[in-house]
């Protein structure tokens, strides 16, 4: 164990210096930077997509798109498994229900991508803008919200919901994408009753799923690029261990805010969207 330790840092190490040669000391330490920040962010309510993906396509304007999301997507995957085995640790999961939603989130986010292309996602977004206020205020004012178990759901209930939230939320992913967590928290609460933490640590083993299904997509045409991946994986990890242990520490109200402000950062980036389109 010791050794395979030691050629893994080895191998981290080395390609550490290469990327930093490539793409230069300031440039390196803003992309850490930016995963750590998404890592933590998307493990305690989702959404950190917005910070990464955006500064991946500023930092990087000329390199083709899908290589950018392969790469990103590595990461993402590699701080969403870590927070879920984290969560795991503390929640009790229903598997079957959890089964039941993320086979319909792979399903629906696939069709939602097959898709993009073919419908304007720009009609949309004013749609998803005003979602995003209506849940932003329903949360402010409803301040007990996800601060316990408010709902004694039958299992069977539990799967049919839970398969709705997952097909309309998959699609989403797949159709526009960030911010997709937050809503799997807002579904898990409002609909199936749950508080924020346990919503939060079914959100992470879901996405956990809808990341792989794109995954596998990316590594097949080879759009990644893996040093990168690596660098940005291992603070996308830092910052999902500690999101998650803070949110598992400090709890339900903890949660919630941050789940406020990450909603707030989406209503800005789509007002934003919505107002400079042509």
């Amino acid at each position: 164990m010791p050794e395979r330790l030691f050629y893994l840092t080895d191998f981290f190490t080395m390609h550490f210096f290469d990327v930093v040669g490539e793409y230069g000391t300031l440039t390196i330490f803003l992309l850490a930077l930016s995963a750590f920040a998404a890592g933590f962010i998307d493990s305690v309510v989702g959404g950190g997509g917005l910070i990464q993906t955006p500064f991946l396509l500023i930092t990087f304007p000329t390199m083709p798109l899908a290589v950018l999301f392969g790469t990103n997507k590595i990461a993402a995957l590699a701080g969403t498994t870590f927070a879920a085995f984290k969560y795991a640790q503390k929640i009790r999961f229903d598997f079957s229900l959890l089964l039941v939603i993320g086979s319909c989130c792979f399903v629906s986010s696939f069709i939602g991508a097959q898709l993009v292309n073919a419908i304007d996602t720009r009609l949309l977004k004013p749609l998803v803008l005003l979602v995003l206020i209506v849940i932003a205020l329903y949360t402010l004012l409803k301040k007990d919200l996800g601060s316990v178990q408010s709902k004694q759901i039958p299992l069977q209930k539990q799967m049919f919901y839970g398969a709705v939230i997952g097909t309309i939320v998959g699609f989403y992913d797949g159709f526009f994408g960030p911010g997709t967590g937050s809503f799997f928290v807002l579904g898990f609460v409002v609909v199936l009753g749950f508080e924020f933490v346990k919503a939060s640590a079914y959100a992470k083993v879901v996405n956990c799923v809808t990341n792989i299904s794109a995954l596998i997509v990316f590594i097949r045409h080879g759009n990644f690029i893996l040093p990168l991946a690596i660098l940005l994986a291992v603070f996308n990890i830092t910052g999902s261990v500690i999101g998650s242990s803070m949110a598992l520490k400090k709890g339900n109200e903890f949660v919630r805010i941050v789940f406020l402000v990450i909603v707030s950062m989406m209503i800005v980036k789509y007002g934003y969207d919505v107002l400079t389109a042509n």
